[in-house]
């Protein structure tokens, strides 16, 4: 019998070998160790065996069918770790390949587009972006910026005001203030962010919109350096064939100041109805910083001087994209945005 039970072992082994399938694997472990198989009915005979036969032969069968129990778990661990890499490899996706269905992109806002080719062009003039908080003190929003509460220019800014000291900012300008109290010039800087006019909505008209302003602080700047910048500035924007000329203008927070035209971007120059004939238009303010904001902030305008400039995104990106209504800009029409 012993003879038998390595018999039984050694075929088992090798049948285990060739399997290939659970299917086969469950045939074996049926014909070898299941209730009618060859090992069990080698076990039945035992009972007629004497008892020290029977022990020496029991511990014999115990230890094969051990080892055949054993080398089949083996193989089925096996098996199942092909079927796992089988199923791995079927449902693997190629991420390069072309998708089936094609869906429309999305596409940028012109705010979203122009904003960034105004960022991008002061950067690229040595500029850093600085940013300030939406809800402002009115004391940033107008008075460091020369603008006392008696001062008429007051007037010019429809306000959304909070309480008495806080308000939603009217302009990016408060972070000029900031920056000339908390930095240590020189420095250049760019100056991006919404900001909130009492104004009912309408074709050239928002109650939000974008503004991005740049300062320059340094020692004995001047006009010329203004203008160099405006000129560096409009072209980097609009193209190198756009020309800029300046306007003498008013603001409270520069001396001397000036409105910036560009040649109309519609006609070249030469006059049509977008530019009402004269073959330009209106962009931009810019000026000299006002000795007494620096002074409000800080800064001694005998030894330190500043220029400014800020621009209306969503008019820069009326122009750009030929923009009729404003209103465009902020409805989200998918319809719209596929056009530019």
């Amino acid at each position: 019998m012993l003879d038998e039970l390595a018999k039984i072992r050694e075929d088992a082994l090798k049948r285990l070998e060739n399997i290939k399938s659970e299917e086969e694997l469950s045939e074996l472990n049926t014909s070898v160790l299941g209730r009618n198989g060859a090992l069990t009915a080698i076990l039945r005979t035992m009972g007629k065996l004497s008892a020290e036969r029977r022990a020496q032969l029991g511990k014999a069968a115990n230890e094969v069918k051990q080892s055949i129990a054993e080398a089949l778990e083996e193989r089925k661990a096996m098996l199942d770790a092909f079927a796992e890499q089988k199923r791995i490899e079927d449902e693997t996706v190629d991420v390069t390949l072309p998708g089936i269905i094609e869906l429309p992109s999305g596409k940028l806002n012109p705010l979203t587009k122009v904003y960034r080719e105004i960022r991008d062009a002061l950067v690229g003039l040595g500029f850093t972006t600085f940013e300030g908080p939406e809800i402002e003190y009115d004391d940033f929003n107008f008075t460091k910026l020369n603008l006392p509460p008696d001062h008429p220019a007051r007037d010019m800014q429809d306000t959304f005001y909070i309480n008495d000291r806080v308000l939603l900012r009217t302009h990016t300008s408060p972070c000029e203030a900031r920056a000339l109290m908390t930095l240590e010039p020189p420095f250049r800087l760019v100056i991006p962010g919404r900001v909130f006019r009492v104004d009912e909505p309408d074709a050239s008209h928002s109650p939000v919109f974008m503004q991005i302003e740049g300062l320059v602080v340094d020692k004995n700047l001047t006009f010329a350096d203004l203008k160099g910048t405006i000129d560096t500035f409009v072209k980097a924007v609009f193209g190198e064939n756009v020309r800029s000329r300046l306007r003498p203008s008013y603001f409270p927070f520069t001396e001397p100041s000036a409105e910036v035209d560009i040649s109309c971007t519609i006609c070249g120059g030469k006059g049509c109805s977008s530019c009402k004939g004269t073959g330009w238009m209106e962009i931009m303010g810019c000026g000299i910083t006002n000795p007494h904001e620096l002074q409000n902030c800080g800064l001694d305008p005998n030894e330190w001087s500043a220029l400014a400039f800020g621009v209306g995104v969503d008019r820069v990106a009326c122009l750009k994209y030929g923009i009729s209504d404003i209103r465009l800009l902020y409805e989200g029409d998918a319809r719209f945005l596929r056009q530019l």
